[in-house]
């Protein structure tokens, strides 16, 4: 019989690291935790006419959030990156060389998905070319170890490894292109395999390294694999080229007593949460609600697996009884533990400083935060 998630019981007084960890493991927690993804910069020049502070902010601070996760200061990828240079400036558009290699359309002043012109792996020869750069035993990715140990020992942060733009899908999907590699899936599987194989065993020895130094709380995969019909690969194909680097990376996650490992990915996640779960990932995200997700639904049908986020973005770009409706729809998961309150991605342009403000002190309500935290 499949567990019961953990309870809600106040009088256990956790840290914010063992309330994260205990939150993900689906074991009694005093209240879910209280961290959010932050806001595009877009959102940020918004609220700056809406009152937020001028300078640099601290997100979490102002709205008076739990310290979340931490970040450990290692280069994931490229040493030395390429030269992030404009190419060509055409006006509404420019053609830039980003840091991966590739040469990219983006837009002046927005922030939209770029158009990869000529991605930076095209087949075997410029694969194995940037293969140079992938190099786990350069000095240089790692920081000075004194003063990261020193950064967490002050933190009750859960300490995190991975993010943005690392992952398997993700991570190829910024070398090759989406459509250059969906069909070297067929056309060049062994490319690709070598690729995830290599990245998987870079990635791990990173962490390795990392690991002597720090304790590690979580190890994170970005993926972004999905549309609004699922995956942008089949089951078998995540199973074959997928699911064995997942399980190396949580085999090492088990081996060093690492207690999370998450994947973050976009669109509709019916057939992902099956082939995450297969695979013994124990966080997933975000859950965009345009895309088809229902957290509620989801969690009754993978209770081990913690969820975070799926509160639709869209309700706070309306008003409070929007914000209000949007609470009462996901109220059952915030009663159990393997929950983690967000929103189904980072906060929009769209939404008012007021309305994530009085998002906030909901959120707060629902979680029985009652101490003043005012922004600040």
């Amino acid at each position: 019989m499949t567990p019961a998630n953990g309870r809600i019981d106040p009088a256990l007084k956790l840290n914010n690291r063992e309330r994260i960890i205990r939150t993900v493991l689906c074991q009694d927690v005093d209240r879910l935790p209280l961290t959010l993804w932050g806001p595009w910069g877009e959102t940020i020049e918004r609220w700056r006419r809406e009152g937020y502070p001028a300078g640099a902010v601290d997100f979490g601070a102002y709205f008076g959030l739990d310290a979340g996760f931490s970040q450990i200061a290692v280069n994931l990828g490229y040493y030395p990156a390429f030269e992030h240079k404009v190419l060509e400036d055409r006006g509404g558009t420019k053609l830039i060389q980003d840091r991966s290699g590739s040469v990219l359309e983006i837009m002046a002043g927005h922030s939209t998905i770029p158009k990869i012109v000529r991605p930076a792996v095209s087949g075997r020869e410029s694969w194995e070319k940037l293969k140079e750069r992938l190099d786990p035993r350069s000095p240089e990715r790692y920081p000075d170890w004194r003063k990261e140990t020193s950064r967490f020992a002050a933190s009750d942060a859960a300490v995190q490894i991975g993010s943005y733009p690392y992952g398997l899908f993700g991570t190829l999907r910024d070398m090759m292109g989406v459509e250059e590699l969906l069909v070297s899936f067929y056309d060049q599987p062994e490319l690709i395999q070598d690729m995830m194989d290599y990245l998987t065993g870079f990635w791990i020895e990173i962490y390795e390294e990392a690991a002597k130094h720090i304790r590690i709380d979580h190890i994170h995969i970005w993926e972004d694999m999905s549309g609004r019909q699922g995956p942008l690969i089949s089951p078998d194909m995540f199973r074959e080229f997928m699911t064995p680097n997942y399980k190396k990376i949580i085999a090492f996650a088990k081996d060093r007593n690492i207690p999370i490992v998450s994947v973050d990915t976009d669109g509709n996640m019916d057939l992902m949460m099956t082939l995450l779960s297969e695979a013994g990932i124990n966080l997933v995200m975000p859950f965009e609600v345009q895309a088809g997700c229902d957290v509620a639904a989801i969690k009754k049908q993978y209770p081990r697996i913690c969820l975070f986020g799926g509160i639709d973005k869209r309700a706070l770009t309306t008003d409070r009884d929007a914000i209000d409706a949007e609470f009462e729809r996901l109220d059952s998961l915030f009663h159990q533990s393997g929950y983690i309150p967000g929103l189904d991605h980072l906060v929009h342009p769209e939404i008012s400083l007021d309305n994530f403000k009085y998002f906030v002190e909901q959120l707060k309500r629902r979680l029985g935060i009652t101490a003043a935290r005012p922004f600040s």
